[in-house]
């Protein structure tokens, strides 16, 4: 008897010893290394106005219906092994949700009412770029789906870089802005005209996208998509006062209106500088090529005159957007750049593009010269590393940039590029311009 109470004690300790190795190596293998929060990483997919509903400033809540589905977006260097876990709760009752990441598929209940670290499971990660975690109800006995407060991943395939919006979440979800610096010859000088063609590609019109065509050292010249009913064309021109509230701007360094286009609306704007602005409902189409004029002259008393034209293939005949007069200020057009960006932060998480095609100055030696050649720029969310998906260059006679939807092919920064010549200067005759 004392013999057969002997092996069976022998056998616990050998178990528990067992035991406890297996759970120091589970806890190894499910060691996590990054933190995502939601607020800067999540989206509700096909439907952007559930945004605002669902992911919050601190967690992903109110979230009840079993057909919204949730994808929060990283990118990984390395490949290998992936742990994923999250810290969440679910404070009415039990919840069960389906999380998926590449071919890996786990429902996972949560009935903890209080936070807490969650393991979902391990995933192969094949290639190195852009991956997400997608996240949906199943069941559930609580008024709502859990309040995750991030999601977290470890494992091979965090051990190289790791991207993803760690701050400025505003801006992170807003995606990376990407430019064109056109490169002009070094004799460019007194530059009086530009011209620029645009053309978006069909599902290319995303929500939030401005396609400025025509911009210079004051201002901006575009067009845009601001709602699922309304599309504009807008022109700006910055005030010398620096200031985000057109209301603090002195009467001597407001932005002056000369002349505006038929149905053409004009006002004041402010956020990100303040100035002069101008816009033109109009809903212009993807596949269509639409072209931008600008004109910059000095007045001769220290102001200079901007003005923008517009020409839709539909109507066949320039419009008038507006002129301005900018104080304190005694220059041609400078610094002509293009770019594309998103502002609205719920559509951050679709890739949009534009071509811009047949770039043209025209100076005081009353000729047009040919821009082929540009440098690709992005701002600071692309820069510090907190979204990648951003890209642009030279396909055949037209430039082309391309920003969000968590693409993983990404164009060097700074780089150059240059387009084949269309020799097709336009043909204006600036003198019956409205």
């Amino acid at each position: 008897m004392k013999t057969l109470n002997l092996l069976a004690t022998l056998f616990l300790i050998i178990t528990l010893l067992a035991n406890c190795e297996t759970g120091s190596q589970t806890a190894e293998k499910t060691s996590y290394s990054y933190s995502i929060h939601p607020s800067g990483n999540s989206w509700v997919i096909h439907s952007s106005s559930k945004n605002q509903e669902v992911i919050l400033p601190n967690d992903i809540q109110s979230w009840s219906d079993e057909d919204v589905k949730i994808r929060t977006y990283f990118r990984v260097e390395n490949t290998g092994k992936l742990h994923l876990g999250m810290v969440a709760s679910s404070p009415g009752g039990s919840s069960t949700i389906k999380v998926s990441c590449g071919n890996f598929s786990q429902n996972i209940e949560v009935n903890n009412t209080d936070s807490d670290t969650i393991a979902i499971g391990t995933v192969e990660i094949a290639e190195s770029g852009y991956h997400f975690i997608e996240i949906e109800g199943v069941e559930k006995t609580a008024a709502n789906f859990p309040e995750i407060e991030s999601f977290l991943i470890g494992g091979q395939a965090t051990q190289g870089e790791v991207h993803f919006v760690k701050d400025e979440f505003y801006w992170g979800r807003r995606g990376p802005s990407v430019h064109l610096n056109y490169q002009l010859p070094e004799n460019a000088d007194n530059i009086r005209y530009f011209y620029n063609e645009v053309t978006v590609p069909e599902n290319n019109d995303v929500m939030g996208s401005y396609f400025m065509a025509c911009g210079f050292g004051q201002g901006y010249f575009g067009m845009q998509v601001n709602s699922p009913t309304e599309r504009r064309i807008l022109f700006s021109v910055w005030s010398p006062f620096q200031t985000d509230n057109p209301e603090e701007i002195p009467e001597e360094d407001r932005i002056v209106l000369l002349k505006k286009g038929e149905d053409v609306y004009t006002g004041e704007f402010g956020n990100e500088g303040s100035g002069g602005q101008s816009f033109l409902r109009y809903n212009w189409k993807a596949g269509n090529t639409y072209r931008f004029l600008l004109k910059g002259v000095p007045t001769g008393n220290g102001k200079t005159d901007f003005t923008a034209w517009f020409f839709a293939p539909e109507e066949n005949e320039w419009r008038l957007i507006a002129s301005f007069r900018r104080p304190k200020t005694d220059t041609h057009l400078t610094r002509l750049h293009s770019f594309l960006e998103n502002f609205i932060p719920a559509t951050g998480n679709l890739e949009r593009k534009g071509f811009y095609s047949n770039q043209w100055f025209y100076d005081e030696s009353n000729q047009w010269t040919e821009i082929t050649e540009m440098k690709f720029t992005a701002d600071n969310t692309a820069r510090k590393g907190n979204r990648l998906d951003y890209a642009g260059g030279a396909e055949n006679s037209a430039f082309f940039l391309k920003n969000c939807g968590f693409f993983s092919e990404t164009t060097t920064i700074d780089s150059f590029f240059e387009r084949e010549k269309s020799n097709e200067a336009p043909d204006i005759d600036f003198s019956i311009l409205p």
